[in-house]
């Protein structure tokens, strides 16, 4: 894999080598009507509506103008074909922007390989695992959710819900994140300061060697078991997303309280574990999908007991994402990060005001925070 790695990179600087170092960034976005974005994401298996936005945005612009990869679900263990997934989709001359969701652990080696051969590529990276002080230098606009803001609102959150009890499942890798770590840590803080017992429980991490597979049986066998020990209002919370369908279904089987997803969204996991079908004319409607899920809690007896957020967030980065990069190519905004002209995308999307904020120390990592829908 390092050998193809290498030989890509040799094949970009060949093709691009002669032709790029007297050109700044602005003179090689599209003046033409022969642009492409790339698109990044992870495979169905580990988050389908990332991959389903991937492909509206495809479907809306065509095949000419928006190519798709995606990276490995063991991409821990597979970073040099992240890297040279991104690269072949930089391969390409007319390719003027890569958008990736999720930035998952190997987007910063694979950015930078790519920029020693493509510096003037634009780089729209959501929901970053590394560090920010490093993702923020190396993505033009960064997109996550305010996770530090979302420490408090979920323990705030579970408390409004009748919560006595939070069951955090995550893993080490991800604990490792500092961001997660932080919004772990609040969580627990505002919990316990509303009298509300936190549990902390390890479970497989899905890039391990149990895989996703493993990471799914623990969670369907655990949950029953932790809310029968704590009793009904035991609300759990999961940091990765191939927790999500198991945590919601088993969560709703057994009585206890689903307070959100890892990445906050009502097709996220939502539909199949509660037993909804999507029609092809329904996948992205989201007032249609929020009805349909208030429908299934309440068939099963969980009124109250179920929340997420209104706007599909993972979704909503690379729909934004392809948007202003499509707005940079053809000239209509100047800047590589205008936080204005981003906000007013987004605001488009949702149909309503959003909450952007930067992280510190930062002019181009931009925290979204949403209110809860609870069913």
């Amino acid at each position: 894999m390092l050998k193809k790695s290498l030989l890509i990179v040799l094949a970009l600087a060949l093709v691009f080598g002669f032709t790029l170092i007297n050109q700044a960034p602005e003179a090689t976005t599209a003046q033409t009507s022969n642009w492409k974005i790339g698109i990044m994401t992870g495979t169905v298996t580990q988050n389908e509506e990332e991959f389903r936005m991937a492909e509206q945005m495809q479907a809306e612009f065509g095949e000419d103008h928006i190519i798709i990869t995606t990276y490995p679900d063991r991409f821990m263990q597979e970073q040099e074909t992240t890297i040279s997934n991104m690269l072949e989709m930089a391969m390409d001359p007319d390719t003027k922007a890569i958008i990736m969701v999720q930035a998952v652990p190997g987007t910063v080696a694979a950015v930078d390989r790519v920029k020693e051969v493509r510096p003037d590529m634009l780089f729209i990276l959501g929901a970053p695992q590394e560090d920010p002080d490093v993702i923020a230098t190396k993505g033009d606009i960064i997109l996550n959710t305010d996770d530090l803001g979302r420490g408090y609102q979920i323990a705030e959150h579970a408390h409004a819900m009748g919560a006595e009890v939070i069951v955090h499942y995550s893993f080490p890798r991800h604990m490792s994140i500092e961001m997660l770590a932080e919004r772990r840590r609040m969580m627990k803080e505002r919990a316990e300061e509303l009298g509300i017992r936190f549990v902390d429980e390890d479970a497989p991490d899905p890039t391990s060697d149990a895989g996703i597979a493993g990471t799914q049986m623990y969670i369907s066998e655990d949950v029953p078991r932790k809310i029968a020990q704590y009793g009904p209002n035991t609300a759990v919370f999961g940091t990765n997303c191939a927790m999500m369908e198991p945590l919601i279904a088993r969560t709703v089987e057994a009585g206890g309280i689903y307070l959100v997803q890892c990445c906050p969204s009502p097709y996220h996991a939502m539909p199949a574990a509660l037993g909804i079908s999507v029609p092809d004319d329904k996948k992205g409607d989201v007032p249609w999908i929020l009805d349909q899920i208030k429908i299934k809690v309440e068939e099963q007896g969980a009124s109250g007991r179920v929340a997420t957020w209104p706007i599909p967030v993972n979704m909503m980065y690379i729909q934004a994402g392809t948007y202003y990069a499509i707005d940079w190519i053809e000239g209509r905004v100047a800047e590589r990060n205008n936080k204005e002209h981003l906000l007013s995308i987004m605001e488009g999307i949702a149909g309503g005001a959003v909450n952007l904020t930067e992280y510190p120390g930062t002019d181009n990592y931009y925290l979204y925070l949403s209110d809860h829908i609870i069913f």
